[in-house]
């Protein structure tokens, strides 16, 4: 193996005093990467720039005053936890540092190497101070002077990103993470008058960029300048910050609405990206005079002021990112709605991968759209900000492969530069207020003048008025004079109108009368000419209404005629189909029964001492106490089951179901369970109405081979949320309650409790599924007694408990736990310490979430499951399980007192 002078940071320690480059270093731009062998030992070796970030210089001026600054990496190990201690006490770490050279050797086998080089390594003893001050400090010192900067941690699951930067180091103020730390250097650098520092805390979650400062706000949009690019987020909470205590307290208010799970690889796996955004406000001195002056009546120029110098003021962005951790399914055991969290973290990470490769290798297109992720880190890769990575790593062998794409990931990312900009614009607000005093002189001034001149004006108008009152007078006795004439000439001509009127109106009453005579007889004439067009019309339209009837009857006749010629060619039709039909059911039903009794083969092979395996899709639930098939062994299984879905359909498959013959549903069930299995298939098997037929089949059928094989195939459907949906829209709940009550066969409970178990893990059915029956169903089952059966409801309690926890944590859940309504507590009090090591881990689980919730804790005590918490936290296998029961303990007032009272010290 080849060898080292320090592994895994074992050797003396370095100076937590950081060397900082000079201002005229000019940084690489890529890291090298070699090979070493033990026989060749190694090569030479191309070094990047030495000493912590720099924080403004190092890169070249471009012609718009930007700077060329590379992404600086840091690799940070974790050491070795109590699990990995006891897992891999026979072998070595699989990487080996060498901080003195900034270099990290990453072993591929006992004979060969290969080194990579960072700007900074960090030991698995490396304080928390010496983290901040190489990775954070300089970008934060960048910040303050007014450019943009970025911190960011990568790396995998459990290996300490959220340690590493957002650790609040309330109990331990040397722990403080990177948040803390630099909140705590921006505020003492700030002038409280004139400076202000705000913060938004943010996290996104399924592709949906949630407030965690305020979690009603679960779908902020991104918006994008049109002009310059920049990406901003106005509708996210905006807080302003003043001292450090109130920027813990939000920090501390927005972790506990941030989304966490629990896997195999970290019991609290952080299950979105965290981001911090702090904007920085400084004024600064103005570097430039502007005179105004404002020219009065006489022409003449007045001095307003004589030199303004407005302020300048510098807006900048820290952002931290905190990155949900890359992880492998089949290591987290991820399943469910978790599994679809995992999917969605893996893939913003993937687009941001892509965005890296691109920039490191200068492609045109940088696929920043792919991801929201994307979208809000521009700026921090490629843009204008000062970016600072920091990747995390463990040293288990058994994670080589992820370890080995992280540190590919830390040196792509090398590679990448961004032009910083410093960011400052005139303080217009300071300037105005300097204006306003001067204009408020100029406005007394206007005053005093506008005074006389409205006196002068005053006179003027007295004067005016007299002349007009004088030209009144004048035109009023001229008016009266023309009205008075002009009235005498209107009185003479109405009195020459009314008597030509009277000579006209005796004239005409002769010539009205003959008139009047004359009409009506016209009237009566062209009365009877429309009578009879009118008859004529009628008689037209009924003749032609005849003929018309009698086409349409004649094409009736002929269109009868050729329906029942085509009727009869259906009924041949359809006499063949149904022989072609009852051939293909002899043929199906033949199929099956080879399939079934290969499956039976196959299922005999793989264990003879215990009940065999009904689907691969089943090993999700009974994970903790049977072992998977062998690779060979399930693709010859699944071979035969998806040639028959291809070759016969599922629709056809599902129908006989339904079938009167018994071996015949047997059958079916069980291809349709295999079916089941596979997560391609159960969103057809559902649509094609799968899932109603086999809850059918569990409410009518007495066989017990089909109720187990039906309980096995719900239970994997209930692993997808929209299918627990329907599961309890039909009444799912209910009928496994009742399968569960009547059955006695220990691999029928299983799936019974398994199905349940999973539904237990969906926040939105905890109510209804307390009401419908399946807690209750779930703690009957335990009267079996087998262990496979107390696994199960062991895990479906440690669900319903966790999704209860959450729901207190986030407020929406004030009340007593349901779980002790139904008296589950008991039971779990009594198998917390079962030889069972599944059972025990899920009892543990359930235990410390219950007394998470205040309002559990006299239930806890009273019951005395407080013996047993205290036991968990000192005695638990599982280092997380352990720190969890030790958090739930401290943190509880009640149970404090209690074991202040029995005198339990922790």
């Amino acid at each position: 193996m080849a060898s080292s002078g320090v592994r895994n940071g074992v050797g003396p320690r370095m100076s937590a005093k950081p060397d900082r480059q000079g201002a005229g270093a000019t940084p690489k731009t890529a890291a090298g990467k070699h090979r070493v062998s033990s026989a060749g030992g190694a090569g030479a070796y191309r070094r990047t720039s030495s000493g912590p970030l720099p924080a403004a210089a190092g890169g070249r001026a471009a012609s718009d005053g930007a700077v060329s600054s590379r992404v600086r990496v840091a690799v940070r190990l974790r050491p070795r936890n109590a699990e990995e201690l006891a897992a891999d006490a026979d072998f070595g770490d699989c990487v080996e540092l060498q901080p003195e050279l900034k270099r990290l050797r990453l072993r591929k086998n006992n004979w060969e190497s290969e080194t990579y080089e960072f700007d900074e390594v960090l030991t698995d003893f490396s304080s928390q101070k010496r983290v901040y001050e190489v990775v954070a400090k300089p970008v934060v010192e960048s910040v303050m002077e007014g450019y943009n900067g970025t911190v960011m941690a990568y790396g995998q699951t459990g290996t300490g990103k959220t340690f590493t930067l957002g650790r609040l180091g309330e109990e331990d103020t040397a722990a403080r993470g990177i948040m803390v730390r630099a909140m705590e250097d921006i505020l003492a650098d700030i002038t409280p008058g004139t400076d202000s520092v705000s913060v938004s805390y943010l996290q996104l979650y399924m592709e949906m960029i949630q407030d965690l400062l305020d979690p009603v706000n679960d779908n902020i949009a991104i918006v994008e300048d049109p002009r310059t690019g920049d990406v901003s987020l106005p509708g996210a909470t905006v807080v302003e910050v003043r001292d450090q205590k109130s920027f813990v307290d939000l920090l501390r208010v927005g972790e506990a609405h941030r989304v966490a799970a629990n896997t195999k690889l970290n019991t609290e796996s952080s299950r979105s990206h965290a981001i911090l955004m702090v904007n920085v406000r400084r004024s600064v001195k103005g570097r430039t005079e502007m005179d105004v002056s404002i020219s009065g009546e006489n022409g003449l120029s007045s001095s307003l002021v004589g030199s303004l110098r407005p302020p300048i003021v510098r807006k900048s962005k820290l952002v931290v990112v905190d990155l949900a951790g890359s992880e492998r399914i089949d290591k987290s055991g991820s399943e469910g709605h978790t599994l679809e969290e995992a999917k969605s973290i893996n893939l913003s990470l993937s687009a941001l991968g892509k965005c890296i490769n691109a920039l490191a290798e200068s492609s045109p297109h940088v696929p920043v759209r792919d991801s929201k992720l994307t979208r809000l880190l521009k700026d921090s890769f490629g843009g204008t900000a000062r970016t600072s990575l920091v990747v995390t790593i463990g040293p288990s062998p058994r994670h080589r492969g992820e370890t080995t794409s992280t540190i590919m990931f830390g040196q792509r990312a090398m590679k990448v530069e961004n032009m910083v900009k410093l960011k400052e614009e005139f303080d217009y607000k300071s300037l105005c207020r300097k204006l306003d005093i001067e204009l408020d002189k100029l406005i007394a001034e206007n005053e005093r003048q506008r005074k006389h001149f409205d006196d002068e004006v005053e006179r003027i108008r007295a004067e005016a008025q007299c002349r007009i009152a004088e030209a009144e007078r004048e035109c009023k006795i001229t008016l009266e004079n023309e009205k008075m004439k002009y009235h005498e000439e209107y009185l003479d001509s109405i009195r020459i109108l009314e008597e030509k009127w009277k000579v006209h109106q005796q004239s005409p009453k002769k010539q009205n009368k003959e008139a009047e005579s004359t009409s009506n007889d016209t009237g009566e004439v062209h009365n009877l000419l429309q009578n009879e067009k009118m008859l004529r019309q009628s008689a037209e339209d009924e003749a032609s209404d005849l003929k018309n009837q009698i086409s349409h009857w004649k094409k009736l006749e002929a269109t009868a005629t050729a329906e029942i010629i085509k009727l009869q060619k259906m009924l041949d039709a359809e006499a063949s189909q149904k022989e072609k039909l009852e051939e293909e059911i002899g043929v199906l039903r033949s199929q099956l029964l080879q399939m079934s009794m290969e499956a039976d083969e196959t299922r005999s092979l793989d264990k003879g001492d215990g009940p065999g395996k009904i689907f691969p899709g089943l090993d999700s639930l009974v994970s903790q106490t049977r072992g998977s098939q062998p690779r060979e062994q399930d693709n010859g299984q699944k071979q035969p089951i998806a040639k028959l879905f291809e070759q016969v359909g599922l629709q056809k498959i599902l129908s006989l179901l339904e079938s009167e013959e018994p071996d015949v549903r047997v059958h079916a069930v069980k291809v349709v369970a295999n079916l089941a299995a596979e997560e391609a298939n159960q969103e057809k098997i559902v649509e094609a109405g799968g899932l109603t037929s086999l809850l059918m089949l569990l409410r009518s059928s007495e066989d017990e081979t089909i109720r187990r094989v039906a309980a096995g195939a719900i239970a994997n459907l209930a692993m997808n949320e929209t299918n627990q949906d329907l599961i309890m829209a039909q009444g799912g709940v209910t009928l496994l309650s009742m399968t569960a009550s009547d059955a006695e066969d220990p691999q029928t409970l299983r799936m019974v409790a398994g199905a349940i178990a999973n539904l237990c893990g969906n926040d939105k059915l905890q109510t209804r599924l307390r009401v419908e029956g399946g807690i209750k169903a779930l703690l009957g089952m335990v009267r079996c007694g087998h262990p496979d059966v107390l696994a199960q409801v062991a895990r479906g309690i440690a669900n319903f408990a966790k999704c209860e926890s959450r729901a207190a944590t986030q407020g929406n859940k004030m009340g007593k736990s349901l779980l002790i309504d139904d008296g589950a507590l008991p039971w779990i009090v009594k198998n917390a310490n079962n030889e069972a090591a599944p059972i025990r881990r899920h009892i543990e689980l359930a235990l410390c979430h219950l007394a998470q919730h205040e309002v559990n804790s006299k239930d806890i005590i009273n019951e005395g499951a407080l013996w047993e918490l205290v036991r968990i936290s000192r005695d638990c296998s599982r280092e997380d399980i352990r720190n969890l029961a030790y958090r739930t303990l401290t943190s509880s007032p009640t149970l404090e007192a209690e074991m202040r009272r029995l005198g339990i010290k922790m």
